[in-house]
């Protein structure tokens, strides 16, 4: 207790820091997954994508990011074991803090995209395990979301197939794909604006103190979708037929069709995101910021900070603006060949598993969603259209992640416990 009074400042601005280089990381890595597919499909350019992300990470981290971070902060570590001791649970969270975000400094570089979640985890289990004992960790809470990292890829590929299986019988195989494309987008538009304005009606209005009944919810977000199905109806009615685009590449107008439905599916997956992913980095953070205003009461039940969510926020999008390019161009590039329409399928598939996800508090990797589901719209045109090659380099570096966490976390745990104490 004597060494968190002491050194109360020290560790909240070390909190702060260390917080904002992981939200750094996660902008460098992570939500250049979540914009590949809008970069990787020529829907958006890069300096687009990058503002998209900024205004809709942002929003996402701010208005629905709270859910998450209650079972980043709270579920993993046993709390109680540590009642006597709270400055070993301040050196943990800030020694996972370090790693985790020193682990996606290297594989940004390397641009590999690792999941930010598996590196948080991996981090904290291994500070726990080594400073605290194996009781300390709740392996449930963990086998949880390590089951987690399996369900969601498969379940985001599954709903990514049906998309673009559905896109192919409605559309692409048809006699008139290009009038098609006019007629049913719209519909999907629809989809896509139901689906984030749920979330951010159920999740994000809490914060700001608007309690809405379920019915309420259902019905402002049918409506949302509706205005956004309506207004896309009239922009995409304005695109007209060009015969010659069609030379090279036999649906280059249905594509510029669905080039609309992508910028809104972007939006839609930094929003979904910054909900789900902005704990990862503010998780730990939180729980420094409670233990040292509490005077060292581990337990204790506070508010999430704004300027904790806000810290995030400004993080990602600063990662994301000096070091995505190098994983956009991987997811987006060289996994399979996209198209706005095969993009827009993966990436709903993507936002509508993360937003699941964050409806019930389990801390899912994007990464492994979304790149779950640009495999499954490469399944949908047969195998031969994956490059395994690159699937199995990503593999790879998704298996060596949560090791290299946990034995970066050690590392800062024992340096940090031998500074202060």
């Amino acid at each position: 207790m004597d060494i968190i009074a002491q050194y109360g400042t020290v560790f909240l601005i070390l909190a702060a820091v260390f917080g904002l280089f992981m939200a750094w990381g996660i902008g460098a890595n992570d939500v250049a997954n979540a914009m590949a597919t809008s970069v990787g499909s020529k829907a958006l350019t890069i300096k687009q994508a990058v503002i998209i992300a900024a205004v809709f990470e942002f929003a996402g981290a701010i208005l629905a990011g709270g859910q998450v971070t209650k079972t980043i902060r709270k579920g993993i570590v046993d709390a109680d074991l540590l009642s006597a001791n709270p400055e070993l649970l301040l050196y943990g969270m800030l020694a996972s803090l370090l790693a985790a975000g020193i682990w996606l400094l290297i594989a940004s570089k390397n641009g590999w995209p690792v999941s930010t979640t598996h590196s948080i985890v991996g981090a904290i289990v291994g500070f726990a395990m080594v400073g605290i004992g194996t009781e300390a960790v709740h392996w449930d809470k963990v086998g949880f979301i390590v089951a987690s990292w399996v369900v969601s890829p498969v379940l985001a590929g599954f709903i990514a197939f049906m998309l673009f299986r559905s896109v192919q019988s409605l559309i692409l195989d048809t006699e008139q794909p290009f009038d098609n494309a006019k007629k049913y987008v719209p519909y999907y538009m629809f989809m896509v604006g139901f689906i984030i304005s749920l979330v951010t009606l159920v999740k994000g209005l809490k914060h700001v103190g608007l309690e809405l009944s379920t019915i309420e919810q259902y019905g402002y977000a049918v409506g949302i979708g509706a205005i956004i199905m309506l207004a896309g109806r009239v922009y995409v009615s304005k695109i007209k037929h060009d015969p010659k685009a069609d030379k090279k590449f036999h649906f280059t107008n249905v594509e510029r069709v669905f080039g609309v439905l992508m910028v809104l599916t972007a939006c839609a997956m930094a929003f979904a995101h910054g909900s789900n992913d902005v704990a990862n980095a503010i998780g730990p953070v939180a729980a420094v910021v409670s233990i040292v205003q509490s005077g060292g009461e581990v337990a204790s039940k506070s508010m999430l900070p704004l300027w904790v969510l806000g810290l995030g926020g400004i993080g990602i999008v600063a990662g994301l603006v000096m070091y995505g390019k190098r994983v956009i161009a991987t997811v987006g590039n060289n996994i399979t060949e996209l198209t706005p329409s095969r993009g827009f399928a993966a990436t709903l598939a993507a936002a509508t598993t993360v937003v699941l996800a964050s409806g019930t508090g389990l801390p899912i990797s994007t990464t492994h969603t979304l790149v779950g589901a640009i495999l499954g719209v490469g399944l949908a045109r047969g195998m031969a259209a994956l490059n395994l090659t690159v699937i199995r380099n990503i593999f790879m570096s998704w298996i060596v992640t949560l090791p290299a966490g946990a034995l970066l976390s050690i590392l800062f745990f024992f340096t940090l416990k031998g500074i202060f104490s």
